[in-house]
């Protein structure tokens, strides 16, 4: 009985012995083998390349290594739709103004700095942002070290056969960098706008303000003509001229005063009846001045005799409302709008202007029916020169250019964000803004997909959908994201 007694004991003890070791088992207290899930999820795989600026300069168009995934996991954030079946206007391009102080700033470096330069700016590699639009200054802008048209005479003299037309300033600086320009980028496109006719044209024989005098409408004409011939004849085809810089703003130097009337009767009795005769390609665009006046392109368009010869309109943003763009598109759907110039100051915060001009620059201009988003100056020196006295003392280049340094300032990023990702021949397709969240998406020549974001409220995260599937990304405040898939 005393046997059988131990023996309970024993079995009873061992029981609780068991009893305890399963459970430190299963709680993973010393397990050397811990089981093992039966069906493991897969790693995610990026489906979604993630470029970002950001106001404080922490990242500068810096390629993120988020892992963004579509998927279809609900959530509370915003939607950001983005629908390539809706279709808009096709892009030519995203650039700046190659001003003569760009071209004497750029020519000083050194040769194999200004090399890597120019693949940096209008290359196709990782390491280039794919300029693909520039405007030039026909004859000299107020960013040249001097006023100068390409058909100046002794003061009381004119020209009106045009026998001293020549390119010999151009030749000096702009043609040969041209040339090395076009050698990295033979699609890239380029647009020639007056500051001034020349002053024997004018009425006040002066570069700044007046007006052209009508007597010599048929010379200006030629005159283009020339510059667009003699160009070619370099091997430098101009897309586009715009007839005017500003034609309701006589201060600047060089400057001329054209109202739409003259404009309109320049174009139908002479500029575009000339471009006709001589074969003339190159596209009239007209206007080129502030949104605040959408009513001048509306004029000229309103005449059939004029309409007939312009493909359409440019515009910049000192006044007015971006919005004026489709005012003119809406009226005109046949014409092409433009948006060719806005400058960013000397005094300006690069967190404010990086906000300001892609909201309004690129994502305004491209949801208003541009082709083309374009900064102002795209290098200078470190005192904001060359200028014309007079000229604009405070416009700061996208590029700094002190000797063989060169700084990148806010413009660069403004339209890196863009021309990096969107060639010319790129078609806007659909996307939404949501809140604060502003976006232009675009459809690529390969099929790729593009979504420039611009948060203008607190640090935000939000869903980019595409076809019935989101990815979640988040921006800070004044963030700027370019979108690829």
């Amino acid at each position: 009985m005393k046997n059988n007694r131990r023996i309970f004991i024993v079995l009873i003890g061992c029981f609780f012995l068991f009893l305890n070791c399963s459970k430190k088992s299963s709680a993973g207290g010393g397990s050397t083998n811990p089981q093992t899930p039966s069906n493991p999820q897969p790693p995610k795989t990026n489906e979604v390349d993630f470029w970002l600026t950001t106001g404080d300069r922490s990242a500068l168009l810096v390629k993120q290594n988020d892992i963004l995934s579509f998927g279809t996991t609900a959530n509370i954030y915003a939607n950001i739709e983005v629908d390539s079946t809706q279709s808009y206007q096709t892009i030519d391009g995203f650039g700046y103004t190659l001003t003569d102080g760009s071209v004497t700033v750029i020519n000083a470096l050194s040769e194999s700095v200004k090399a890597n330069l120019l693949k940096e700016l209008f290359g196709n590699s990782d390491n280039s942002i794919g300029v693909s639009y520039l405007r030039l200054s026909i004859g000299a802008s107020d960013l040249s070290a001097e006023t100068y048209s390409y058909d100046d005479v002794p003061d009381g003299e004119t020209d009106v056969n045009l026998d001293h037309f020549s390119l010999s300033k151009a030749k000096a600086g702009l043609i040969p960098l041209l040339k090395e320009i076009l050698a990295i980028n033979p699609s890239l496109k380029l647009l020639g706008s007056p500051w001034s006719a020349p002053v024997w044209m004018k009425d006040n024989n002066n570069f700044k303000g007046g007006s052209l005098l009508p007597q010599y409408y048929d010379a200006y004409s030629k005159y283009f003509v020339k510059y667009i011939q003699q160009m070619k004849a370099e091997g430098i085809v101009l897309d586009a001229i715009t007839i005017q810089n500003e034609p309701l703003h006589g201060g600047n130097n060089p400057s001329m005063v054209m109202t739409a009337a003259q404009q309109a009767t320049f174009i139908k009795n002479n500029l575009g009846p000339t471009f006709k005769n001589a074969s003339i390609a190159t596209k009239i665009i007209l206007y080129d001045h502030n949104c605040d006046k959408p009513d001048y392109p509306i004029e000229i368009l309103n005449d059939p005799d004029a309409r007939q010869y312009v493909d359409g309109s440019a515009f910049h943003l000192y006044g007015g409302d971006i919005s004026a763009l489709s005012t003119v598109h809406n009226a005109f759907p046949s014409k092409n709008v433009y948006f060719t110039e806005q400058w960013t100051s000397s005094d300006g915060s690069f967190d404010g202007d990086l906000k300001w001009h892609v909201k309004n620059v690129v994502i305004g201009s491209m949801r208003n029916w541009s082709r083309v988003a374009l900064e102002w100056n795209l290098a200078n020196d470190a005192g904001y020169g060359p200028h014309t006295e007079g000229g604009c003392t405070m416009c700061k280049g996208a590029l700094t250019i002190n000797g063989n340094s060169i700084s990148r300032n806010v413009a660069y990023y403004i339209i890196a964000h863009a021309s990096k990702f969107v060639p010319a021949s790129s078609v806007r397709i659909a996307s939404n803004v949501s809140g604060n969240i502003n976006t232009v998406a675009f459809l690529t020549p390969t099929g790729k997909k593009v979504l420039i974001v611009e948060n203008d409220g607190a640090a935000v995260t939000f869903n980019i959908k595409f076809k019935n599937k989101w990815v979640v990304s988040s921006l800070a405040a004044g963030a700027v994201g370019t979108y690829v898939w």
